[in-house]
This record gives C-alpha cells, structure tokens and sequence, in this order.
C-alpha cells in the first residue's frame, strides 16, 4: 500500500473512530427503530434520519474531501445508500450514526482514490492496463457504479417528485417546509417523497 494512501486511510479512521465503540443508548435505539420503519418503505424515517446525523456525515465528507461541492454529492450517496440497503445494517456490529460513518468515509476514500487514479493515468497514459482487476478495485468500481446510479435515478424521475426529495433529504427540510416552499399540501409532499424513494429502491435492486 503506498504512504499517501495509509495516512489517507488512518486521518479517514481518525474521524469515524468516536463512532465504533459505544453502548447503546436511546438514541441508538432510536435510530435503530427508524433503520427498520426504513426497510418496511417508510420515507419519513430516512428524513428523520437525515436531520439527526446529516451534518455530522456531511462534516466528515468535507474535511477528507476538501470540496463542499463533492462533499454534497456523496453525501446524498449515502442516505441513498442507506434507504436501499436498510435491511443490511446490523445494530449488534455498531450504531446507525457508526453505520451511516462507515459508508461517508468509504465512499470518500472512493472518490479520493478514483482522484488518484485518473491522475495517474494521465500521467502514464501508455501504461499498459492490467488484464485482471485486484478485488479492492472491484469493489471501489461497484460503489462508484452504485453512486453513478442513484444519480441517474434521481435525475429520471417526475420533476415534482425529485424536487420533494432533494428538499427533504438534501436541502434538509422538514416535510411541512417542503410543503410550504412547494406551495402544496403536506399529504401531496408525503406522497411525492414516498413514491419516489420506492422507485429509486426499486431501481437499485440490482445492487443491493
């Protein structure tokens, strides 16, 4: 493994460490509670979700990407991320926030690294490409390709649902200020949300 990457990885370990031992508390059992109404299909409990720990995951993603722009981007990976495989977290391994701190960073060490490589490239663009990818590049492919899709998905969707959702889960607004800044009654917003998480669900299906 090369210097720049294992000082990469120990900063990156350094921001989510606070995160992976803990005893669980009410909070954790009330975040636990929302991982599984999320699973059930329950838009508003990944909006919960959102407003407890998207600043601490977007504060992550900005200080080991450096960019707000960037940061923003992945930070809507991973709450996708999170609505998609719900089923997959675990609370005896680690609490919902430790989840959630585990996804930003690999995600970020995704983006660093993907960063890295297309430097390298460019730099060596005669190299000859190996025939077979290592594992760890494999799985640093399907995350991107995973991201790549999420974004796709967003993009097709109804314009009414989209804008719901970026407010709700990316604008960090509540479900009755997306309905005032929408001008539209709160049942309608709910609707809107909820219809489109199940498609982007539904359309990630393949990767979870």
């Amino acid at each position: 493994m090369e210097q720049g990457e294992t000082s990469l990885k120990a900063r990156s370990e350094r921001f989510v460490q606070q995160d992976f031992s803990y005893e669980t508390t009410a909070a954790d059992q009330a975040d636990a509670d929302l991982v599984r109404r999320m699973t059930g299909g329950e838009s508003t409990a990944l909006d919960i979700l959102f407003h407890r720990h998207g600043g601490r995951v977007h504060g992550l993603l900005l200080r080991m990407l450096g960019s707000s722009g960037e940061a923003e981007e992945v930070l809507q990976d991973v709450f996708l991320q999170a609505w998609t495989r719900a089923a997959t977290f675990r609370a005896e391994r680690g609490s919902p926030r430790g989840w959630l701190m585990v996804m930003a960073r690999s995600r970020a060490l995704d983006r660093l690294r993907a960063g890295r490589a297309a430097r390298r490239r460019d730099d060596s663009a005669l190299q000859e490409r190996p025939l077979v990818e290592p594992p760890e590049a494999e799985t640093e492919i399907e995350r991107q390709e995973l991201g790549a899709r999420m974004r796709e998905l967003l993009a097709e969707l109804p314009e009414e649902q989209r804008e719901a959702i970026e407010l709700a889960f990316f604008a960090g607004l509540t479900h009755s200020q997306c309905a005032e800044r929408l001008r539209q009654p709160l049942g309608t917003v709910k609707s809107r949300i909820l219809m489109g998480m199940k498609k982007l669900k539904q359309g990630l299906g393949a990767y979870r």
